[in-house]
């Protein structure tokens, strides 16, 4: 396959573009499965809640406003192609570079500290990023970008559990976690699991699940069937939108495995509020 050349200036300019996007324009796979929500909520208080989340994302749009005031820890997942070349530059400076113009510019909350125990002093433009890199086959880069806010982050859980637990003990699991994080992450959620892998792996797997379309379900067809059956199971819990109560708890819940040593069961769940800011472009 040829070999692509990259600028790293061009890697930084469509990193601050996402980071602009993700922050004033709701996702088009989200704002689908809001609507469908705000249709079905069964609950007067819930869609309110859902009307009032509409209403915010429209003005957001429109006025080139943020979403939320949380402007997110801004995480990047990259693919890069075994085939690209970058010049003038390195990789992660670039990303990084590009984070920094789009808080700066675009006035976007700057939530980061330097160092998280004793001082925590801000670092003034939102880096550093949190970047993850695969290498994969061809000669394209391609950047999907998640800022993730610290009210739904917070909410994050891992569980180390004994294969012999099985998959019951997962279902709870990931159940239990929804219900005990309540509104905290202002439902309605996109719920990411992940399973196998090791402790971080299994956090790792449920980032790569918040960054799929929403509603998209996983192509193997037994944990497909789990995520069904999860997302039943959260949207009969009573949260509600908002946590005021209703049947709309969670849009979508989302699986991603990885192969785990035999003595191990990783579980790893993070939650999205239900902005569930994501975008990726391809060089």
């Amino acid at each position: 396959m040829e070999q692509k050349t990259i600028y790293a200036s061009d890697i930084s300019e469509a990193v601050e573009s996402l980071c602009v996007s993700a922050a004033f324009d709701l996702p088009e796979d989200v704002q689908a499965s809001l609507e469908r929500a705000r249709q079905r909520e069964a609950s007067e208080l819930g869609r309110w809640a859902l009307d009032k989340i509409a209403a915010n994302t429209t003005i957001a749009h429109e006025e080139r406003m943020p979403l939320c005031q949380d402007t997110g820890l801004v995480l990047v997942f990259v693919e890069l192609g075994q085939d690209v070349r970058i010049v003038d530059g390195r990789l992660d400076d670039a990303i990084q570079k590009g984070v920094a113009k789009a808080y700066k510019d675009a006035y976007l909350r700057k939530s980061l500290v330097d160092e998280p125990l004793f001082e925590r002093v801000n670092t003034q433009d939102n880096t550093p990023a949190i970047i993850h890199y695969r290498v994969v086959a061809g000669n394209e880069l391609k950047i999907t970008l998640m800022p993730k806010g610290g009210g739904s982050e917070n909410m994050s859980a891992l569980a180390m559990l004994k294969p012999a637990q099985g998959i019951e003990a997962v279902k709870d699991f990931v159940y239990n976690t929804v219900v005990n994080a309540g509104g905290n992450p202002c439902p309605p959620t996109i719920v990411g699991v992940g399973i196998g892998g090791n402790s971080e792996y299994a956090l790792e797997l449920s980032k790569i699940a918040l960054a799929r379309p929403a509603g998209q379900s996983n192509p193997n067809e037994a944990y497909a069937e789990l995520e069904k059956e999860l997302l039943e199971r959260i949207n009969a819990s009573g949260i509600g939108p908002q946590g005021f109560g209703g049947t709309t708890t969670a849009l979508a819940v989302h699986i991603e495995y990885f192969p785990t040593h035999i003595a191990m069961l990783p579980v790893g769940v993070s939650l999205n509020c239900h902005v569930a800011r994501h975008k990726q472009v391809v060089l």
